[in-house]
């Protein structure tokens, strides 16, 4: 029971009883009239700091919304007021954009945005557009996904028939050649053109084990772990597979030396391999490229007399041989050159005066048996530093032509660090991907689905459809991919590439550019325009295509 305000005390002050209603009454303070008044005859509290005071418990998730924060504005068109020249993924948006925020429901539509996201990392920001061209250059790395992006939907490329599937995988197996007119109105009614479709997303592979990500094989420790492997402590099944993946690892060597296979991959856990037949990549006899490398890989190698090359490293040390020689030209020009800067330009050379183990000048200060003096294999990796500093980068790729690839052939057959002694890869022989069949190989199919969502334009919304594409996506599977969406989305689309980073280094030059290269690989199971584009010299470099866009059946890529 409540006592009467007494002298002396505050008439303010509440019992414990009507304290414990108080905070009861708190949550809903704001229903109550005479609060607003109360706050409004209240002094502003002094400071931005107390006005607005964050919970440092509080989270993005459970952070109340502010209920007046204005909306974001669109973002703003390129100069000229033309939305079409800026970059496209900056417009996508969900196609539940126009719905509350109290339902946010998962749909299929809002994948659109998160794809583009992730294939567009701040790490992979690529370079300026190139010039329309007629058609793109070739590139030798593998993707992991492709993005297709279009205003026509990709209804066509959904829901094959039996018999369209069937004839697509005919067509693939005969090495059939499909002819698409410039545009086709109606899509989904074109059964050559879905035929070409599931024709375009099969490619060859070994070993073929379900239950276990065959690619990519470098790094993907993560992605095999916990999985069932019986060979990894069985040492028989270890040899048979083996045995097994050394007969289809042949075979497909020697389809490529009677040119009725362009190309093939070898990816193993710590490195990958790409054999081109003779013909491809600018290049009149058979090469092979290996990346990334080591130090220990590559005197292997030259131990079993393989003759290979460094092509990215050679590059670099002739730009920097050039731009030395052209500054020492600039200084002695101007006369500040004399016989000292002559003699003390670019890098200096390894010193050799200790190969032979010489260390007399110990001897001379009297501290020989003092100073512990390096052994051999410290010289001998203080000479190759430079060649070791390359070692896992993409500046390691090796490059083997000619008749040095039957020799490479053997030694990746005996090479033990060709397989993981251990880890969740341990005794996996490598994976074999390959354009055409062969023996022990196992047909597959990439992954494809339709998605949709809305794009943000001046003025509103429209509708974008796109393509997903998962799976190892060979060079020839691309190239195949843009032939066919040309006529069915009516020569405009957009590609986001997600490469497999260790493989941007084959798009190296094999060879300096050759007039007279015969291609000679009419049997080869390739359509004769994505022949064509593979023989072209390669002109990537160490980079590989981000992004591909058709517009008005002429592509424009970002690198």
């Amino acid at each position: 029971m409540a006592a009467p305000a007494e002298p002396g005390h505050s008439p303010g002050f509440k019992k414990p009883p009507a304290l414990l209603r108080l905070k009861r009454k708190r949550p809903g303070r704001r229903s109550d009239p005479a609060v607003p008044a109360e706050a409004a005859a209240a002094p502003a509290p002094r400071g931005s700091a107390a006005a607005r005071r964050r919970n440092p418990f509080s989270s993005l998730d459970n952070a109340p919304r502010r209920a007046a924060a204005a909306p974001q504005p669109p973002a703003a068109a390129p100069a000229g007021g033309d939305p079409s020249t800026a970059p496209f993924w900056q417009f996508l948006e969900p196609a539940c954009e126009e719905k509350p925020l109290g339902r946010e429901e998962p749909a299929e539509s809002s994948d659109i945005l998160s794809l583009s996201q992730d294939l567009h990392s701040p790490l992979a920001v690529p370079k300026a557009p190139s010039s329309p061209r007629q058609e793109f250059p070739a590139d030798w790395s593998i993707k992991t996904r492709v993005l297709f992006m279009s205003s026509q939907p990709f209804t066509w490329a959904e829901h094959l028939k039996g018999q369209e599937e069937a004839q697509g995988i005919t067509q693939h197996c005969r090495a059939a050649e499909t002819t698409l007119p410039r545009s086709v109105q109606e899509p989904r009614l074109c059964t050559e053109l879905r035929c070409a479709f599931q024709q375009s997303l099969l490619y060859w592979l070994h070993p073929s084990l379900p239950w276990l990500p065959l690619f990519p094989r470098l790094g993907a420790d993560r992605s095999m772990a916990g999985k069932a492997c019986p060979w990894a402590q069985d040492e028989a099944l270890q040899q048979v597979l083996m045995s097994d993946w050394s007969v289809s690892f042949t075979s497909l060597y020697q389809l490529l030396r009677a040119r009725l296979c362009p190309y093939f991959y070898v990816c193993a856990a710590q490195f990958s391999v790409l054999f081109r037949a003779a013909g491809l990549a600018g290049s009149a006899e058979p090469t092979a490229a290996i990346a990334p490398t080591t130090r220990g890989l590559r005197q292997a190698m030259r131990t079993e007399g393989i003759e290979f090359s460094l092509p990215l490293l050679e590059e670099s040390r002739a730009r920097k041989q050039k731009n030395s020689e052209e500054s020492l030209e600039t200084e002695t020009a101007e006369g500040l050159g004399g016989s000292s800067s002559v003699e003390h330009s670019g890098e200096p050379a390894p010193s050799d005066d200790d190969d032979d183990g010489n260390f007399s000048w110990l001897e001379e200060m009297g501290v020989q048996g003092k100073v512990k003096k390096p052994d051999t294999i410290s010289i001998q990796l203080r000479k190759e530093k430079h060649e070791v500093q390359v070692d896992h980068r993409p500046e390691s790729l090796v490059l083997v032509r000619g008749s040095n690839t039957f020799r490479l052939l053997n030694f990746l057959i005996s090479c033990r660090s060709l397989v993981a002694v251990a880890g969740p890869q341990a005794g996996l022989p490598p994976t074999l991907l390959s354009p055409v069949a062969f023996r022990g190989g196992t047909l597959q199919t990439l992954k494809a689905r339709t998605v949709s969502g809305r794009a943000r334009v001046q003025g509103g919304f429209e509708d974008v459809y796109s393509l997903e594409v998962l799976g190892p996506v060979l060079p020839h599977a691309l190239h195949a991919l843009t032939l066919v969406l040309g006529p069915a989305q009516r020569g405009s689309f957009r590609a986001l590439l997600s490469p497999h980073e260790p493989s941007a280094a084959f798009n190296t030059r094999p060879a300096p550019p050759q007039e007279d290269v015969q291609q000679d690989l009419p049997a080869c199971g390739l359509h004769p325009k994505t022949l064509d584009q593979l023989s072209q010299c390669p002109t990537l470099g160490k980079s590989s295509l981000r992004l591909l866009e058709m517009k008005d059946y002429t592509y424009t890529w970002k690198a």
